[in-house]
């Protein structure tokens, strides 16, 4: 066109047409999965000699995570600065959890941070596996219910109102199981709007106050007193626990430190109100298996081999172990929850559905009975 530029700049990646869209509440943030292998790769490097800003510019080039590689990013331009990595890391709290923080800290300071590194991809993989075992373990109960419920709304709202206009022109009452069933047709019509609106708020909601402590406080206990899955849920706290203390002991963590970082990380308020008083107590001079037994949270084993382990000198191996034995322990409980829960929604669904239609037929069997 014949126009001569003045001045050049060269634009920032990720603006204009290259910007990110991302929905509030929607995006998907930095996954375990991909701290681990994160945390698998940077081992490898530094162990393998690349020096860390090498290594840092190397993840944030090739991980699959976009969130994650802006984050490595900032993280290579902080050390490439003079600040520690643990430091770096820790200004992204949201992204990377106090174990790890912790651990990378302790392998600076150390001097063996691909060690700690590893032992991070190792617990965090573990951690992926559980969780994914019990993804996979509940997954089809809940479609099962969830179409359950579908299935009983359907009928409701569309199939009923076809049969009670059927039913206007028979000239006598209808029995009480078809009456309950059009009146709660007819309450679906203000009762569904109720539910959603309902739903959507309490889900915003929950996102935004489920890591409270008003909230954990009320909760988390009412979750291990639960019938079937407060046992689960209790076998998966403990499972955490133990693999994490044991994480961090190895990587030269203070014990102090340790018990106030896995109380956090263990998923649940009882476990870390019981580690807070036994942090107390160990900071008084005590052991650490002798608060443990005064918790009831910690099963009789765990504290019986925690104190093992203390006298040993091996507290870092009994941890282990006890933690090895609550994974198979998990993924035995999820097998069995789940053969137990398949056949029990399987019938609760035939009821549900079969009652409906009965009831929907019963004004057809008294006009039989009646023409006879």
């Amino acid at each position: 066109m014949g126009i001569s530029p003045i001045s050049i700049t060269e634009a920032t990646e990720g603006t204009g047409l290259n910007r990110e869209i991302s929905i509030p509440g929607f995006s998907r943030g930095v996954g375990l999965k991909d701290l681990a292998i994160m945390s698998r790769q940077m081992a490898t490097m530094i162990g393998s000699g690349l020096s860390l800003l090498r290594t840092l510019n190397i993840l944030a080039e090739q991980t699959e995570s976009k969130p994650l590689a802006r984050i490595l990013a900032q993280v290579r331009d902080d050390v490439e600065t003079g600040v520690s990595i643990s430091e770096s890391f820790a200004k992204h709290s949201e992204s990377f959890p106090p174990i790890m923080i912790n651990m990378v800290r302790a392998g600076e300071t150390g001097g063996f941070l691909d060690g700690a590194l590893e032992s991070i991809a190792a617990n965090f993989e573990k951690e992926v596996k559980l969780r994914g075992t019990i993804k996979s373990a509940m997954t089809y109960p809940v479609i099962v219910l969830i179409m359950s419920l579908v299935s009983v709304l359907i009928m409701l709202i569309f199939i009923v109102p076809i049969f009670e206009d059927m039913f206007k022109g028979l000239g006598s009452g209808l029995p009480v199981p078809t009456m309950i069933l059009v009146n709660l047709s007819h309450a679906m019509v203000y009762v569904v709007p109720v539910l959603v609106v309902g739903g959507v708020a309490f889900g915003f909601w929950w996102r935004k106050n489920k890591h409270s402590a008003r909230v954990r406080m009320a909760v988390d206990p009412v979750k291990l007193r639960l019938p079937v899955f407060g046992s689960l849920l209790k076998k998966i706290a403990v499972a955490r626990f133990s693999r994490n203390f044991a994480n961090m002991i190895g990587a030269g963590v203070p014990i102090l430190q340790a018990l106030k970082i896995v109380g956090e990380t263990s998923g649940n308020w009882v476990i870390e109100n019981a580690l807070v008083k036994v942090a107390e107590s160990v900071r008084q001079g005590q052991s650490i298996a002798g608060p443990l037994i005064r918790q009831p949270v910690f099963p009789p084993m765990v504290t019986q081999m925690i104190a093992v382990g203390e006298d040993a000198g091996s507290l870092e191996t009994m941890l282990n172990k006890i933690a090895d034995f609550y994974d198979q322990e998990v993924e035995s409980t999820t097998e069995q929850l789940t053969s137990a829960i398949e056949p029990i929604l399987i019938a609760f669904l035939g009821v549900v559905i079969g009652g409906m239609v009965i009831a929907l037929y019963l004004p057809i069997f008294s006009i039989a009975s009646v023409i006879k």
